[in-house]
């Protein structure tokens, strides 16, 4: 049995802060005084330089301002970029030498969330240690600078172009996309200006949907949560393929010119196989616990090494770098190429399957073929906090049964959501049938011992 284990902060989860705007700590109150937590902390590092970047629901602009009061008050100087995807704040934070970053979004959710994310000067998650030592910040009482030291406030008019120039050159620069018709689904979202000017630039022909931001429709019907639309929309312009981003841009699902969906899995095998090929292929190739068995057997029967991080591209990342691999990403679509960028892109990663489609002149169809998926099957069981399931002998019983039964032709997971008061109870396996049943079972077991 696989376990995922996180730690546990008060305020930041495996991704940041993300809740329902008003319900604390997604305030105003809170985010001027995490503006201010996270100035004291990284101004005691010597950070003169914080950008702020969002997506493009209505609560951004609330927390923008509130976030730049608190950053100024610590006496810490603010660059405002305005609506980008994550992983371009990731980007410009590197080049313009700011010792921090800061995402307000909460990705693929629904305009009433939203949240913060931080990322170092490095363009990557910030350490525990220091959402920590913010965390600690946050309990006491916000002193203000004196005037002469406050936070001064610029927009960067520049960062859409610098973004869309770095997309570009994550493939070769000899390659063109001319004579591919895509379907772009932007999820109204972070990457509504960008997304569509990388892929038409490089010389697809390009069909928009998911562009018209009012605040208010992120990610509803559209985007890499719900691409039904797309899918749709690829076989009515007979395109060759579709790119569905999420509402922040770190996550990609596409579909293949048949609309049957491709999800993270094969993409991330995709991907692997092309640099495999190329001799550009380092490390482990890392998924998590969530990660399709068939990724693992399809990696492997290509001699290509694969280990399994905690759910959370954090973990993702960690697991990376002690591999000292490249490559990695989630089924949910958000595949980090550390070859190409410091974090999950989905630009970059339907660019890096886009270019493997044009060098080998196979369709998106032919080339996720090579992985076969096993079937899976999850039920969530409400469960109250601190239920300790390692110490359930029935629970433990019952997941040994269906190891034996699987024969080791299949998984069986016990994951307890990070975000609401669930035990995530997967199987997967050869047979759906017998999946889908043995599911069943342990989720009984599960909720009896709950």
């Amino acid at each position: 049995m696989e376990k995922d284990v996180t730690v546990t902060r008060k305020y930041f989860g495996t991704d940041g802060i993300r809740g329902r705007v008003g319900e604390y700590p997604v305030t105003a109150e809170f985010m001027l005084k995490l503006g201010w937590a996270a100035g004291r902390v990284l101004g005691s590092a010597g950070c003169g330089l914080v950008i702020i970047g969002k997506d493009t629901r209505i609560s951004g602009y609330m927390f923008e301002s509130a976030l730049e009061a608190g950053l100024s008050a610590a006496g810490v100087d603010i660059r405002l970029l305005g609506p980008m995807p994550t992983p371009a704040i990731a980007y410009l934070t590197r080049t313009l030498h700011a010792c921090a970053g800061i995402v307000i979004s909460a990705s693929h959710n629904a305009y009433a969330d939203n949240g913060i994310k931080f990322f170092s000067s490095a363009g990557t998650k910030l350490p525990e240690e220091v959402e920590m030592a913010i965390e600690a910040e946050l309990e006491k009482p916000m002193e203000t600078v004196d005037s002469a030291q406050l936070g001064k406030v610029e927009r960067v008019e520049d960062s859409r172009g610098r973004y869309i120039e770095f997309c570009k050159s994550t493939i070769p620069m000899t390659l063109s996309l001319k004579g591919l018709k895509l379907v772009v689904d932007c999820a109204n979202g972070a990457t509504y200006q960008v997304a569509p000017s990388v892929f038409d630039e490089l010389g697809a022909e390009v069909i928009t949907v998911g562009t018209e931001p009012d605040g208010l429709n992120i990610n509803r019907e559209c985007g890499s949560t719900q691409p039904e639309r797309l899918q749709k929309m690829v076989q009515e312009h007979n395109a060759d393929a579709g790119i569905a981003l999420d509402g922040d841009g770190d996550r990609v699902i596409m579909a293949d010119n048949k609309g049957e969906l491709v999800d993270g899995d094969e993409l991330l095998f995709i991907i692997a196989m092309s640099r495999k090929q190329q001799g550009t292929l380092q490390g482990s190739v890392v998924g998590t616990l969530m990660s399709n068995l068939g990724l693992e057997h399809a990696l492997q029967s290509h001699d290509i090494a694969f280990a399994r991080a905690n759910v959370g591209d954090r973990y993702v990342l960690e697991m990376l770098k002690q591999t000292d691999g490249v490559l990695g990403g989630e089924s949910s679509g958000h595949i980090i190429c550390l070859d190409r960028t410091t974090t999950g892109d989905g630009i970059i990663s339907a660019l890096q399957v886009l270019a493997v489609m044009v060098q080998s002149g196979k369709s998106l169809h032919e080339l996720k073929s090579g992985m076969s998926k096993y079937p899976q099957h999850m039920i969530n069981v409400p469960v109250a906090n601190g239920v300790n399931l390692d110490a359930t002998p029935a629970v433990q019983e019952a997941v040994k049964s269906i190891e034996q039964r699987l024969a080791g032709r299949g998984r069986v997971l016990l994951r307890p959501s990070g975000t609401e008061p669930v035990v995530r109870v997967m199987v997967e396996g050869e047979d759906e049938q017998q999946v889908i049943a043995e599911a069943g079972q342990l989720a009984s077991k599960v909720a009896a011992a709950v």
